[in-house]
């Protein structure tokens, strides 16, 4: 990405990311595809964005940030709702029942803006014991979210700092990820909004019709939209670089 820019980057990105959905279009499979895809590019180009960055504090076992909202797209949220699907017997055995964990954070959190999800410290409903059940399949808003300081972050978590500093590098190429894939989303008709994740869950879970809903053109994840992401700017930005 360096070699060419971030606009560069983004218009071949959003091109590949339209291959993906041209190749796979009304199949379900399209959504493990795309999610794969975005995580797979945002590994391999953070790792040569960040060198010779500061190193990032970050690791498996934290879940510092994990009362932070968490915004996705909706390939990202019907992964993890297969996920969660799949699994529920599995983890019920165990005493964590998901599906009742998601529907209670999306009623009680799901409807707060940034700050006063932080000032709740409502952890996700995915966290178990500070370990995030569904880690490998985290979407981009959590990978892209690296603080430089573990115990800075805490207290942040926690109310008692300033806000976390977090890797630049992180947050610019989950940026460019997530909206090359929403840009080639927008291009094919499919709904490319960003959503809240734990009422976007819980729709998904509710309705188990909603993939196929979202492959034929239609949102049905819309009440979970993040009110203050404009669409027709977003629009409006993406064809200014495309």
């Amino acid at each position: 990405m360096r070699k060419d820019g971030p606009a560069s980057f983004f218009r071949a990105t959003s091109r590949a990311f339209g291959d993906t959905v041209a190749a796979r279009r009304n199949q379900a499979d399209l959504v493990g595809a795309l999610c794969a895809q975005a995580f797979d590019l945002f590994e391999k180009n953070v790792i040569i964005q960040a060198e010779g960055a500061p190193a990032i504090a970050c690791h498996g076992e934290c879940a510092a940030c994990c009362r932070l909202r968490v915004v996705a797209t909706a390939p990202e949220v019907f992964l993890l709702a297969r996920f969660v699907d799949v699994n529920a017997p599995a983890f019920e055995a165990r005493g964590i029942d998901l599906p009742r964990r998601i529907a209670e954070a999306a009623n009680t959190v799901g409807s707060l803006d940034e700050a006063s999800r932080l000032a709740a410290k409502h952890y996700c409903p995915l966290i178990e014991k500070d370990l995030c059940l569904a880690y490998r399949l985290r979407p981009l808003a959590c990978r892209g979210h690296a603080a430089l300081d573990k115990l800075a972050c805490i207290s942040a978590a926690e109310g008692e700092g300033d806000e976390a500093t977090v890797s630049t590098p992180h947050l610019v190429v989950r940026s460019l990820v997530q909206n090359a894939m929403m840009n080639a989303m927008r291009q094919s008709g499919l709904a490319w909004g960003l959503y809240e994740i734990t009422k976007a869950l819980e729709i998904a879970l509710r309705a188990p019709a909603a993939i196929e809903s979202w492959l034929g053109g239609e949102d049905p994840l819309s009440p979970a939209l993040i009110a203050e992401f404009d669409l027709g700017e977003a629009a409006a930005l993406f064809d200014g670089i495309a």
